[in-house]
This record gives structure tokens, C-alpha cells and sequence, in this order.
């Protein structure tokens, strides 16, 4: 068993339901839920206002939480500059509201923010973003779902009873 991480994810979206991902700034730039992980005896909750922040610049209002994904390698896997296999990663993902116009704050270099369409997102995609994105827009929260970090794969775990709600709408990236 590898080590466990434990992080946190929102799918942000604006009054017109984009949603607000961040372009990585180093090897396959792919796009990502904006998120990061968790600080010693930090809540998933105050982890994402802060991360989200952090990374976006953007104040956001969390609606609820979408549910929690288990990003997991191949067994034995190790990335190029790694001693050894990459850790399992538990991320809380919440759906979020952009609060106001604009951000509040300028974010930090490294990530490029852009807002798109749910039914059109950026290639390439991590495998979480595509699986999270899905679940949130379909209005479902309380989903337990397996990723495989693995490029174009996504396992599809057993899920919770959908609850629907009013909403329409790491860091940890794989």
C-alpha cells in the first residue's frame, strides 16, 4: 500500500455555469480543478477556501460537497524524478460559486486560469477533472468514486444515491 495524501478540489462555476479550471504550468499542461492538499488538523471545508484562493485568486462560496475521490497509480508506478510509487490521493471535491466579478487577489505564477463550458472541456483533462466536473453538473453529491491517474482512464466506482439539490453547477493534479 502506498502512502495516502489527503486533498481538496472544487468544481467553481460562474452565474453562466463555466467552470473554472487551471492550466498547469509545468509537463503535460493539462487542465485541473483548482484545490490543493490538506495542512495538519485543517478541515476539507477551511482547505478549500483557502487553497482555492490561494491558487485562483478568486473568493468562492462552497455549495456542497460532491463527494470523494480515491486518485490511485498503477501498482509499483514510479513518475520520472520519484524514488518510489506515487502516493493515493483522497480528494474531497465540493461544488463551489464564484463570489463576485473578479478575483480578489492576484494568483501566484504557474497556473492559467480559464473558464469553459461543462459540456466542452480543454484537452487534456486530468482524469479527476473530467470524473468531477460530470458528477457535479449532473447534480449528484455524495459520490464515492475510484480514478485511476492514468491518462484517458476513469474507473467508475460504486457511487452514492444521487441527492439532488438546487445547484446546477492538489494542489493535487493526475
Amino acid at each position: 500500500m502506498s502512502a495516502l495524501t489527503w486533498a481538496v478540489a472544487a468544481v467553481v462555476t460562474d452565474d453562466t455555469g463555466r467552470v473554472l479550471l487551471c492550466q498547469q504550468g509545468r509537463g503535460a499542461r493539462r487542465y485541473a480543478l483548482p484545490g490543493g492538499r490538506l495542512r495538519p488538523a485543517e478541515s476539507p471545508v477551511r482547505a478549500a477556501l483557502r487553497d482555492i484562493r490561494t491558487e485562483t485568486g478568486w473568493d468562492i462560496e462552497l455549495i456542497d460537497l460532491v463527494g470523494v475521490y480515491h486518485l490511485t497509480g498503477p501498482g509499483g508506478a514510479t513518475a520520472a524524478g520519484r524514488a518510489g510509487p506515487l502516493p493515493d490521493v483522497l480528494v474531497h471535491v465540493f461544488r463551489a460559486r464564484a463570489a463576485g466579478l473578479g478575483p480578489t487577489a492576484n494568483p501566484p505564477p504557474g497556473c492559467r486560469l480559464s473558464w469553459h463550458s461543462d459540456a466542452a472541456l480543454p484537452e487534456p483533462v486530468t482524469p479527476l477533472t473530467r470524473a468531477a466536473v460530470l458528477d457535479a453538473t449532473a447534480g449528484r453529491s455524495g459520490v464515492l468514486r475510484d480514478v485511476r491517474w492514468l491518462p484517458g482512464t476513469v474507473d467508475a466506482g460504486p457511487a452514492a444515491p444521487e441527492q439532488r439539490g438546487g445547484a446546477t453547477g492538489p494542489s493535487v493534479r493526475r
